[in-house]
């Protein structure tokens, strides 16, 4: 695994936070979420999608988005509906289709789970970029990995009947039709590690999309990292998935590593250093591949239990405070 590790944030060039009107009409179209690329050309630059995690939107990628857009790159950051795994992942899947060219595909947090699956199969995905995100293999759920290695911040009562960090709010669909949002009042130690000043923090906290039950529950149909290239951001002060979950994910990937200090949400405080490694992969620069069905066994859960009941179904996720 090729690992670098980031102390600092490097800043990049002014040019690069040039508008994206700024672009000389030889480069390439961009991609908006509304619409799709231009067709493609010999040598043009693929397209770099961006797709969102828990708790979060797409406006959480803008300044990654302008950065990439003033160098040329067309960009699409698609909304991620959070409703399940496998239904997240045939949305992006369908999205991709649309899009002419080689693509680099860039997910945060649960983000990464929907990029590995979606991405499976399809022959226009040059390179993945885990940002602070899940690398899920075949048949494991975020649930499992978020147990494996202590380090979030979730819960504080492993005898809760609810995480200590979450509201469950039942839909009326059904028993397993729950979302689950970050409490306002844990949202800057979870999300942020109170890195950001409180009035940035509570405006990500009122605004934050909950997950379903189900991105955390549904096991994943997939491991496109076993077979595209990727890289991975591993934020050192994450208290959501937590630092040492990130780095066993990345190193079981093969990933070319950058380890970043900086919080869960490292799109907020570093999207520089987001920016360098969405280039590095977009440039090619490949990798070597993790071993296919070179499994990990998945740890026995242990540790502190995470439960999130409503309607009698519970969740249960595990973790431990570091």
């Amino acid at each position: 695994m090729k690992h670098i590790r980031h102390t600092a944030r490097r800043a990049l060039p002014l040019a690069v936070l040039l508008p994206a009107a700024a672009l000389t009409a030889a480069g390439p179209s961009v991609a908006f979420e509304s619409g799709g690329g231009a067709e493609p050309h010999e040598g043009a630059k693929p397209t770099i999608v961006l797709v969102h995690g828990a708790w979060a939107d797409a406006s959480g990628w803008n300044k990654v988005i302008r950065s990439l857009q003033a160098q040329g790159y067309p960009v699409v950051a698609t909304a991620n509906p959070l409703r399940s795994l496998s239904g997240d992942s045939d949305y992006l899947a369908a999205r991709l289709k649309s899009i002419k060219g080689p693509l680099v595909l860039a997910g945060h947090s649960y983000g990464g789970s929907v990029i590995t699956n979606a991405a499976a199969g399809n022959p226009n995905v040059t390179s993945l970029v885990y940002v602070a995100g899940f690398a899920p293999d075949k048949g494991e759920t975020a649930l499992q990995l978020v147990a494996k290695h202590p380090g979030s911040h979730l819960t504080d009562d492993p005898r809760a009947p609810v995480p200590t960090a979450l509201d469950a709010v039942p839909l009326g669909g059904g028993p397993d039709d729950v979302d689950l949002y970050i409490k306002p009042d844990k949202f800057s130690d979870v999300f942020l590690s109170n890195r950001l000043d409180a009035a940035r923090a509570n405006a990500l906290a009122a605004s934050q999309r909950p997950a379903n039950v189900a991105t955390n529950t549904q096991p994943s149909e997939g491991a496109a990292w076993k077979t595209i290239p990727s890289w991975s951001l591993v934020a050192t002060d994450d208290r959501t998935i937590g630092t040492e979950n990130l780095r066993f994910m990345a190193k079981r990937a093969g990933s070319t590593t950058v380890e970043v200090d900086a919080p869960h949400a490292v799109l907020e405080t570093n999207p520089d250093d987001v920016t360098d490694l969405i280039l590095q992969a977009a440039h090619g620069s490949h990798p070597r591949l993790a071993k296919t069905g070179a499994n990990e066994q998945t740890a026995v859960l242990g540790g502190a239990a995470v439960l999130a009941a409503a309607g009698g179904t519970a969740l249960v996720v595990r973790s431990r405070r570091t």
